[in-house]
């Protein structure tokens, strides 16, 4: 079935049209233009491409860690389709080589049954830094072994990424992955500088919640942060809500990297999507909710309320940035990080038919995947 979708205003990833339809067939943009025989859906506000998102714990009440099943994770994807987000990577944290074996078990379900959303897998550790670790259990932060090795290089899990800490993993394992077509984030690190050049020069090309969990940029010691908005080629993702990276932070490593090298993340938890108050559990600890923060009752951020939809608007009012690059940063950069740049994150001939309908205070109304409405 053909669709025509009139709006007022459409950002195809790099420019405004006004008055400007976008024809889907099969899922896929067919036309720029009306075309004969296809039903009319008339919108208002501004249609953009969807939001991917690499970091996603939770959502709906629901986490990975907690629940490694085919529903969790659509129960995950569907919370946060109502924010915009139409690709995602389910983000399991340090846990048990079981969990691990059972969650990738269930994201190559998810890929096979056709999930909404699902793109592949984050795992983010076990392989980091004690002193770095954040919420991430101690007890299960170790080395890489065999084990987990052959969980990263499943062939069946979509895109795959690994957060790792490279003082803990050698280049020639970093290059091994890379080899296995797994995408390489250093986070949760205390790594010096040239232990973190080392790894980007063996194929990581990535960070982890920039400035979080990872050793800070000095005069003398420009550590992870420092590596980080060096490096031309890795991208950095960034957590946008007020709390974990304070906005002139955050304005100094969109201005110092190359454009297109900063993107949004929501590191989301279970309450994104639900409107109470609720706390939850993670590990045996609780993490209480305090309005869009999280925090472990041993003071810790335990991730966060926010989604993309969120994180794009605080990009705009928080940073002072454009729409458009605002929303670049939520679907073009990520899906140009994830390489599915041909067929996600802008809106083109022959693209998926992902997009999201924003109003004017840049809150999601509709969420399209591949052409069907999803929210």
């Amino acid at each position: 079935m053909k669709q025509t979708f009139i709006t007022q205003q459409v950002f195809d990833g790099k420019d405004f049209h006004h008055n400007h339809p976008i024809t889907v067939e099969d899922g896929h943009i067919l036309a720029f233009d009306t075309v004969a025989g296809a039903n009319e859906v008339k919108l208002d506000g501004t249609l953009a491409p969807g939001f991917i998102d690499v970091q996603v714990n939770g959502g709906g009440g629901a986490l990975l860690n907690s629940d490694t099943s085919v529903e969790c994770i659509e129960t995950i994807g569907a919370a946060h389709a109502k924010f915009g987000t139409t690709g995602f990577l389910p983000t399991l944290i340090t846990d048990d080589i079981d969990v691990m074996r059972r969650a990738a078990d269930s994201v190559a379900a998810s890929i096979d049954k056709g999930s909404a959303g699902v793109l592949g897998v984050h795992f983010e550790g076990p392989h980091l830094s004690v002193p770095k670790k954040g919420v991430h259990p101690q007890s299960h932060i170790r080395r890489i072994s065999d084990a987990e090795l052959e969980v990263f290089c499943r062939n069946d899990l979509g895109t795959k990424l690994v957060t790792l800490a490279p003082e803990n993993v050698s280049v020639e394992v970093i290059k091994a992955l890379v080899a296995a077509d797994v995408k390489v984030c250093l986070g949760h690190s205390n790594a010096d500088y040239e232990t973190v050049v080392a790894a980007l020069e063996a194929g990581a090309t990535g960070f982890t919640h920039l400035f979080n969990a990872m050793s800070p940029f000095g005069s003398r010691e420009p550590g992870v942060v420092g590596a980080a908005i060096e490096s031309r080629d890795a991208w950095c993702g960034l957590i946008v809500d007020g709390h974990h990276v304070h906005s002139a932070a955050a304005r100094v490593a969109i201005y110092a990297k190359p454009k297109g090298k900063v993107m949004l993340v929501t590191d989301a938890m279970p309450p994104v999507g639900l409107d109470d108050e609720a706390s939850f559990e993670l590990f045996g600890t609780q993490v209480i909710r305090q309005g869009d923060r999280l925090n472990a009752v041993t003071g810790e951020l335990a991730g966060c309320v926010l989604d993309m939809a969120g994180a794009v608007r605080n990009t705009v009012n928080m940073l002072g940035l454009s729409l458009d690059e605002a929303v670049r940063m939520a679907s073009l950069y990520p899906a140009e990080f994830l390489g599915l740049e041909k067929q996600q994150g802008a809106l083109t001939l022959g693209s998926r038919a992902d997009f999201v309908l924003l109003n004017n205070d840049i809150f999601a109304e509709q969420t399209y995947i591949a052409g069907s409405r999803v929210f």
